[in-house]
């Protein structure tokens, strides 16, 4: 019958018995979050009242990735879960935690009384200027895919439907509503897409979620190509496409094209899939067939995760639980970029502990937009405004300077001003917490931090013994001052557990284990497009006044070679790889075979030994370029598994290539995917661009396409 066959037939039953009108109010959602709201409506991104005489109940639906919003505060005070970004979430490379933390956020949902958590974000990121970075991976399809998929696993398998978004290339917010994101089908199929569909296959998300943005010139909401042929056709996704809010453009146009429910009416132009659709069902333009299946799809997702049994109401809450797993997210992620002469962990014994940085004594930064956190405690400074909604700049309790005290007991530690700077001496260990934020409808302008850090970091550097650096952004930042400083975390939006993971990781009690999942230029220059768009030229929101025109960013100057594999086919050499990460123990990697296993994939048999004195974590990754000749031959992520190992330990590692995909092309023009047959290189390494055992696999052709599935 299928995953959600059952689910599909009690569709069917409770279709068959709606009216036309009915049909079309289970089509359209609105935010609640102002005065207006219906009283039944918890107040949230969406509600929809259901149909009682059918027993269909009301639902609720709440932002984001990570954790349950409550906009403008429209709940009062309520506590809720701050998880890490999702960048952190990636750092981590494991998927069990992803599916562990999609749990966690899944049980908070429901039981704050929701039905639908619009999360999953598995964009690539393309533009490591993008404001909305931290909400995806980062920009490899297959970890991305892995790890997405792993979230909406675990939020579906508490009861709460779970969105995918935002389909498709929508790696920028300059002008996203004003934007075409340009790129040819086989590019984006072995890249983005494949993102996506590798994510689908794992998590079964029963909602997808189109961007802002438009797609070789149509808008993605109305992209008949993405949301018929590829998502419904193709890849056979039984759940319901939704707009983003206030991204549906018509209403013929739109449900013809594959979109089943309009989001965020409030901010569109015109309720689309109200009285408009109702007349163009009436008129003959929409078939009612088309109609059935909007709300079938609908019906069927909700039912897939219990969510039509009743009208779902708030109640107790497992934050401590929660917390637990939002904590071990956030020191899982650190990744230690550079460690010169072994200057971290901090003894815990010794001079002085000077924190710098404007905000190390308030909080930990959080990202900002619709996915922003906000539980009591929390500092809100002005972020951004948009219709409806503002968007505060959040800082989570409590503070580095808090809990960097309380691990290190017997040191002093003190904050310091920019203005005391000069007052440090060379028996001083200075940690410099220096943050980027990033927003929702906004871009970086560049990768420098900003807010004259650079400065405070250079002139720290000159007066400490000890200079440690640690990044609270979304991604990469450029760094002038590398070679002055001492050590360097990235520690990313670490959630409402994130001082705790960082006073962990620099005091030593935690073995830093992340790898960074984006690639770190040196300069902008090598960046496939090194400027902007200026944002004063365009319309970032809906809902706001247009200004400029529509116009195109071009994709295909990287294509399928997304982050690491731009820079090796550029032959340019980054700052830091893609899944860079130093520890605080050493590893040696040994026996390493390679050979063809069952099903004529590859397999990468090693053992890795913990040769420090302490427990850690390595991350083995395996690389493979196809033969030369056969289009885009760079190496690419085609395994990797997170080891966690005592000092002195080894374990037998085994990683089989399972997602073909990865190491074969697409042929648009045949629907079918090839594995070219010829000598593979298969390269095992800690990072990209990195090689500790290199082997040449002769492989067999293969051709599938989708039809051979359907």
């Amino acid at each position: 019958m299928g995953r959600h066959g059952h689910s599909r037939e009690r569709a069917v039953e409770l279709a068959s018995q709606l009216e036309l009108r009915e049909k079309v109010g289970l089509v359209s959602v609105a935010m609640t979050i102002g005065d207006d709201a219906p009283r039944d409506a918890l107040g949230s991104a969406a509600y929809c009242p259901g149909v009682p005489r059918l027993g269909i109940p009301a639902w609720d639906e709440s932002d984001a990735s990570l954790g349950v919003t409550n906009p403008n505060q429209v709940r009062g005070e309520e506590p809720a879960t701050a998880f890490p970004s999702l960048s952190a979430l990636g750092a981590t490379f494991d998927r069990d935690l992803a599916e562990e933390m999609g749990r966690a956020l899944g049980e908070e949902s429901r039981q704050k009384g929701f039905s639908v958590q619009l999360a999953g974000g598995v964009n690539l990121v393309r533009e490591p200027r993008g404001g909305r970075i931290f909400e995806y991976i980062g920009e490899d399809p297959l970890l991305s895919g892995v790890l997405a998929g792993a979230q909406t696993a675990g939020i579906q398998a508490e009861g709460v439907v779970s969105t995918l978004k935002h389909f498709a290339l929508n790696p920028q917010e300059t002008g996203r509503v004003m934007v075409s994101s340009t790129i040819t089908e086989q590019a984006l199929r072995e890249s983005d897409l494949l993102a996506f569909e590798i994510a689908l296959e794992i998590g079964g998300a029963m909602a997808v979620m189109p961007g802002y943005n438009m797609v070789n010139g149509k808008y993605a909401s109305e992209n008949h190509f993405l949301l018929t042929e590829v998502l419904k056709g193709d890849w056979r996704f039984p759940g319901f496409v939704m707009s983003d809010w206030g991204a549906t453009h018509s209403t013929v146009h739109a449900a013809m094209a594959g979109l089943d429910r309009q989001s965020g009416r409030d901010l569109d132009t015109e309720h689309f899939f109200g009285d408009a659709l109702m007349q163009s069902v009436q008129r003959g333009d929409v078939p009612v067939s088309r109609l059935d299946d909007m709300v079938l799809r609908i019906l069927t997702a909700l039912d897939s995760v219990g969510a039509l049994s009743e009208r779902r109401r708030p109640g107790p809450v497992s934050f401590a639980n929660h917390a637990t797993v939002s904590r071990r997210v956030a020191e899982a992620s650190i990744v230690l970029l550079a460690n010169d002469s072994c200057a971290l962990p901090l003894d815990p014994l010794g001079g002085r502990i000077a924190i710098v940085g404007h905000s190390a004594h308030i909080g930990v930064l959080a990202g900002g937009g619709s996915t922003t956190v906000t539980p009591p405690g929390s500092d809100l400074a002005q972020g951004l405004s948009i219709p409806q909604m503002d968007l505060p700049r959040v800082h989570h309790a409590p503070a580095p300077l808090t809990t960097i005290t309380a691990a290190f007991p017997d040191r002093e530690v003190v904050h310091v001003s920019p203005e005391e700077l000069h007052l440090l001496g060379d028996d001083d260990v200075a940690v410099v917490i220096v943050e980027k934020w990033s927003s929702e409808g906004a871009d970086w302008p560049d990768l420098s931090l900003g807010d004259g850090q650079d400065d405070v970091i250079t002139t720290t550097a000159a007066h400490a013994g000890t200079t440690v650096v640690v990044l609270e952004t979304a991604g990469p930042v450029l760094m002038p001052w590398i070679d002055s400083v001492d050590a360097v975390l990235a520690a990313w939006y670490g959630g409402d557990h994130g001082a705790d993971a960082m006073a962990r990781v620099l005091s030593g009690d935690v073995c830093p284990g992340g790898r960074v999942t984006v690639t770190w230029p040196h300069a902008e220059c090598d960046l496939p497009r090194p400027r902007m768009t200026d944002p004063s030229t365009t319309t970032s929101f809906p809902g706001a006044p247009r200004k400029g025109g529509y116009f195109g960013v071009d994709y295909d100057i990287e294509g399928a070679d997304v982050g690491y594999r731009w820079y090796e086919r550029e032959r340019l050499s980054p700052q830091f790889w893609f899944g860079h990460g130093l520890s605080y123990t050493t590893f040696d990697y040994r026996d390493i075979s390679v050979e063809i296993g069952a099903g004529g994939l590859p397999v990468v048999s090693l053992t890795i030994e913990n040769t420090g004195d302490r427990a850690g974590v390595e991350t083995p990754q395996v690389y493979i370029a196809p033969p030369a000749g056969q289009g885009q031959d760079t190496f690419r992520l085609a395994a990797f598994h997170r080891v966690r190992l005592h000092a002195g330990e080894a374990s037998a590692v085994q990683l089989v290539l399972t997602e073909e995909r990865v190491y074969s092309s697409y042929d648009p023009d045949g629907s079918r995917w090839t594995r070219a047959a010829g000598d593979y290189l298969v390269r095992i390494g800690r990072r990209a661009g990195h090689t500790e055992f290199e082997a040449c696999l002769r492989l067999t052709s293969r051709t599938w396409g989708y039809a051979d599935a359907n």
